[in-house]
């Protein structure tokens, strides 16, 4: 199967080929570099040193580099110089414009320090026998702790090349005098010793491996800043605010909120704040809620309480906005007004249409019939009602003294108790007591007299402590009793 080159890798090639020159006379041409910047250590700080060697060493190559701790490993990241030839060496104000965005002064760099030569097989041999000798001391480093009874835990020990240095990095909430602990350690391990004290992160950054998101952790893959992560940031970004789904490997915010957090700052101030009053196409409303990274606006319309999503671009000022159409319940525009089926309504003037047009004559008959009936009903309904309301107003029927009595009693007179003079007496009162026919009863003492008097005269009785009255309401010319008017004794 034959290999055809593509063109996006011709024109992506080093310019070195374009001359037609092979990988072999390419690399003849290229000059050693004169300053290479490498990654040092265990907490992968970066380092330029300059280099006075013949060899042309390439990214990824490691170094043995003579640096602050002493001899150690590095490993090359690119080259500073401008007679290197390689197009992938940046220059010297690149780099320090990238030490600049990545921390300013914070960032560990170093300068002191020299390329040696590049690692030979001895060198890498030597380097992977040293590492395997740091878990041993790791576990007597923590034993000498422990006999000490320092308040502070060993998380990694960290030796160079030479072993003439050795790193040992702990953690402790409390101040720590370990300067017994050193001597202890440097007799112990025959080499210069150096206690740093790191945090939850740098702890991750020299024990954790793989994130939740499949990749190194961003503090030992690249990160040389690990700068506190404040809860604003998961709000900011309408992250969870659950701990453990935005925690890393720390335990502490992952740092990956850091990354948008200026993005997402400066979207947010495009945004208009939470229930001000801002101006649309449908008319003024409110904001209630913002969406940071579409830039639209969740507005409630003042006219009608309708909530709706509009642009940024699109917000106006609220006083010179549209006025707001008229809407109907559901949302929907209100439609234009139709009209009305088989053309317009007929005006009151013009004569009507016949409804019995057009049916047979058992059906007139029995339509005309009905309506005639329902005519009749209506008449003896309201001449019952006239007769009723007749009958009432007469006074010289039952019904008549009824409703008298019902009125007494309405306003708060007995059934034949005296009249208020200060009450006005109706019509129907006054004709009563004048046309009303006699009926009384003649009794030998006296006149007649109404039953309606004897009934009055009965309850005096009882309420001035008399007993019960003869049937004749009187007393028959007897001798005083307990049911004469006369008190008891």
């Amino acid at each position: 199967m034959s290999i055809f080159p593509l063109p996006v890798f011709e024109a992506d090639r080093d310019p070195s080929h374009r001359d037609g020159l092979t990988d072999a006379e390419a690399y003849e041409r290229l000059k050693p570099p004169t300053s290479i910047v490498v990654r040092i250590g265990r907490m992968r700080h970066v380092g330029e040193y300059p280099y006075r060697g013949d060899a042309k060493p390439g990214c990824g190559s490691k170094l043995v580099a003579r640096t602050h701790r002493g001899t150690e490993i590095v490993e090359m990241l690119t080259t500073t110089c401008g007679n290197s030839g390689c197009s992938k060496s940046v220059s010297r104000q690149e780099m320090l414009e990238y030490i600049e965005n990545s921390g300013g002064r914070d960032y560990p760099f170093h300068t002191d320090g020299q390329v040696l030569r590049v690692a030979t097989v001895e060198d890498l041999n030597r380097w992977s026998e040293v590492q395997t000798q740091t878990a041993a001391r790791v576990r007597d480093v923590k034993s000498i702790v422990a006999e000490s009874g320092l308040p502070m835990k060993v998380v990694d020990v960290e030796p160079v090349l030479g072993q003439e240095h050795l790193t040992v990095y702990f953690m402790s909430e409390e101040r720590v005098d370990f300067r017994e602990l050193v001597r202890r350690l440097a007799a112990e391990f025959q080499s210069r010793i150096e206690m740093r004290q790191v945090g939850a992160r740098d702890e991750a950054r020299l024990v954790a491996d793989y994130e939740r998101c499949g990749q190194h952790c961003c503090c030992k893959n690249f990160l040389k800043v690990l700068k506190p992560i404040s809860m604003r940031s998961a709000k900011v970004q309408k992250a969870t605010l659950d701990p453990l789904k935005i925690s890393g490997r720390c335990g502490r915010l992952m740092c990956c909120l850091r990354y948008e957090d200026e993005t997402y700052e400066d979207l947010k101030k495009r945004l208009p704040r939470n229930k001000s009053r801002v101006g649309t196409s449908e008319g003024p409303g409110i904001v209630v809620d913002g969406k940071i990274l579409v830039q639209l606006v969740l507005v409630q319309l003042e006219h009608d309480g309708r909530e709706i999503a509009v642009p940024v671009e699109e917000l106006m000022d609220p006083n010179e906005c549209p006025q707001p159409k008229a809407v109907q319940p559901n949302g929907a525009p209100a439609a234009a007004p139709r009209e009305r089926r088989g053309g317009p309504r007929p005006s009151a003037d013009a004569p009507r249409a016949d409804p019995l047009r057009g049916l047979s004559e058992e059906e007139v008959a029995r339509r005309v019939g009905d309506r005639d009936r329902a005519e009749r009903g209506d008449r003896t309904r309201a001449e019952q009602q006239d007769a009723f309301s007749a009958e009432a107003k007469d006074p010289s029927t039952p019904r008549a003294d009824g409703e008298r009595r019902r009125r007494r009693r309405r306003r708060g007179e007995g059934s034949d108790g005296p009249v208020d003079d200060q009450s006005p007496a109706s019509p129907d009162d006054r004709d009563a007591s004048v046309d009303e026919p006699s009926a009384r009863e003649p009794t030998a003492d006296g006149p007649a007299e109404r039953p309606d008097e004897r009934r009055g005269r009965r309850r005096r009785r009882r309420r001035r402590g008399g007993g019960q009255p003869g049937r004749d309401g009187d007393t028959d010319g007897r001798e005083p009793g307990p049911d004469s008017d006369s008190p008891s004794n």
